[in-house]
């Protein structure tokens, strides 16, 4: 399996070079070069495996034994799904109507983030320890992929996490998650502004590609691919067990069709999207549905081909998808281009210039094929929370909320059987609960993070705030970096 760029200039990368960088040096986003492709046979083999072993058999698609041999890849999957609180990983939530919510928020920081980041990062430690080098991670984030990289990779020899978030747009766990971790490889940034503003000096930072190299940079918000792999897993998980594959096993035998299964994902930067778009490459027959808050831009996308940032980034009850530039569909682009590089350059480099593009009438034509939309107001989202506890005494986080909308809101195909996605726990979110009028009892390591200690740096708003956020970060890497360089290949 080898790897290139959604931009065309960088062809035939091994995973661990793939893993160990953010955005391609042209710019783009990695990719495998050919995705495999799951016969009913094999699925139907898959169908009692555990989500821990599924994700094995995932991975193995897409790292060579040569790099990670199987029994040490299922040591790595093992210890890094063993801090989660339920022994399944995830579970799913069978409420009435037929309401299946796929709960992926049971790890240490409570995000479906956690899933991808544990496994990411012991990939990370495995290929530095082998090397005898570090690494440097940043990570831009909107809320939960901070938190969860800095669990993730608190306390590793080989490891530096720098991680910047938008201060006053994350909740108070959330940023707790961040800033009470006070081991000496996490360093955290408050930036005086929204999640799509950090990523702008961040991208310059992975576009000086001798920084890069000087100071082993990468990435591990869901940029780097190891994150997006990881994630088809829950996709796939959802379809065993909810599309009704066994029960339909004569039937499909004789036809040779699968049962479609719908998903409904909650959606921001499009990772998540990104993934479940793979799987349907992969052959599984998945109907797909994303979901999005006030900051539409993939819902108008959808509907009328228009990519266009809008001015600026809303601040909405579901913070964690407040991003008006949702970086994975650059992905989604590539796959429905037919791997055109040079298309996907031209479209991307406009977008990033004007923040404005028009899709193609083909490129739409095609997505409209394989995506459905929906926007949600956070009445909406209130209104969602406090039906879904008034029939089934559940409480949705407002991201959650932002998906099951559809199920109240669109009428349920007869025979088509439905999964939403549960990104985040409530107990992050406890403000919101309790605007929609209901309570969620924290759990006691929640509780005990307002007792402990802070540590972060701010980023200050200023006449020219990206170029003096982007000069704040290196002199950050070059601080901890230079005292290290003889550790550093």
């Amino acid at each position: 399996m080898k790897y290139c760029s959604t931009r065309g200039g960088v062809q035939g990368w091994d995973f661990r070079d793939v893993l160990f960088s953010g955005y391609a040096p042209d710019g783009g986003m990695f990719m495998p070069e050919s995705v495999p492709v799951l016969s009913s046979e094999t699925l139907r083999g898959w169908r009692r495996l555990s989500y821990k072993d599924l994700v094995v058999e995932v991975a193995s698609l897409f790292i060579p034994i040569q790099l990670i041999p199987r029994r040490d890849l299922e040591d790595l999957v093992s210890e890094a799904l063993s801090t989660f609180s339920v022994p399944d990983i995830v579970t799913i939530a069978r409420l009435k109507g037929g309401l299946s919510v796929l709960e992926l928020f049971h790890g240490e920081t409570m995000a479906f983030k956690d899933l991808a980041m544990t496994c990411t990062v012991r990939f990370l430690d495995y290929f530095l320890q082998k090397e005898n080098r570090r690494a440097t991670v940043i990570v831009a984030t909107s809320g939960d992929t901070g938190g969860s990289a800095i669990h993730s990779a608190k306390g590793l020899h080989g490891l530096d996490v720098v991680v910047v978030y938008p201060r006053g747009r994350v909740t108070t766990v959330q940023e707790r998650h961040m800033t009470t971790c006070l081991e000496e490889n996490v360093h955290v940034f408050a930036a005086d502004g929204s999640s799509d503003d950090i990523d702008r000096p961040v991208r310059r930072l992975f576009a000086d590609q001798d920084l890069v190299k000087s100071h082993n940079l990468m990435s591990l918000n869901s940029v780097n691919w190891s994150r997006v792999m990881i994630q088809l897993a829950h996709f796939i998980y959802a379809y065993l067990q909810l599309s009704g594959i066994e029960q339909s096993e004569g039937d499909s035998a004789a036809t040779g069709q699968l049962p479609e299964l719908q998903v409904v994902v909650p959606t921001g930067g499009a990772g998540n999207i990104a993934a479940g778009v793979i799987v349907k490459q992969m052959g599984l027959p998945l109907k797909l549905v994303a979901m999005v808050n006030s900051n539409d831009i993939i819902h108008r996308t959808l509907n009328s081909g228009d990519f266009s940032m809008a001015a600026t980034v809303t601040q909405t009850l579901a913070p964690a998808i407040d991003i008006q530039d949702p970086y994975n569909m650059e992905r989604v682009f590539w796959l429905l281009s037919n791997r055109d590089g040079a298309s996907v350059k031209n479209m991307m480099e406009e977008f990033q210039h004007t923040h404005k593009h028009t899709l193609p009438e083909n490129l739409h034509h095609e997505l409209l094929e394989i995506l459905m939309s929906g926007t949600v107001t956070d009445d909406g989202i209130l209104e969602t929370m406090r039906r879904c506890w008034e029939e089934n005494s559940y409480v949705l986080c407002p991201h959650s909320a932002v998906a099951v909308w559809h199920h109240y809101h669109c009428p349920h195909t007869s025979g088509l059987n439905r999964c939403y996605i549960a990104t985040a726990s409530p107990a992050k979110f406890l403000a919101t609960v309790e605007r929609a009028g209901l309570t969620f009892d924290p759990p006691e390591a929640v509780l005990a993070l307002d007792k402990l200690a802070t540590r972060c740096e701010n980023l200050e708003r200023s006449a020219d705030w990206s170029k003096d956020w982007e000069e704040a970060l290196r002199r950050k890497l070059q601080t901890f970096s230079c005292t290290r360089r003889s550790l550093v290949v």
